[in-house]
């Protein structure tokens, strides 16, 4: 549960799992795009993500390409809708 925790801590994984939350896939390139950081900078974050559970890989040639986890329980993944619906609701109220 600490890893889990500790993997939404931070705002900058937040906002890839925003992106990678659709049940699509998504390349580092594009997360690192997106989300204007450095690959070795996204690379870490989405280890953290990756040992935590919350998402999953796969190589594609020279990019990884990231996506939830299929197996994530489903109360750990109403935990995560309800935290990026939070800081979602909270940015509206901020703008």
């Amino acid at each position: 549960m600490q890893s889990f925790l500790t993997a939404l801590a931070d705002p900058v994984r937040r906002a890839a799992l925003r992106i990678v939350w659709d049940g699509g896939e998504h390349c580092v390139c594009e997360l690192m795009e997106r989300l204007d950081a450095t690959q070795s900078r996204m690379s870490r974050h989405m280890k953290t993500l990756k040992l935590a559970g919350i998402i999953t890989d796969r190589r594609d040639a020279q990019w990884v390409k990231y996506r939830r986890h299929p197996d994530l329980a489903p109360e750990l993944a109403a935990v995560i809708d309800a935290v990026l619906a939070a800081e979602a609701l909270a940015e509206r109220d901020a703008a």
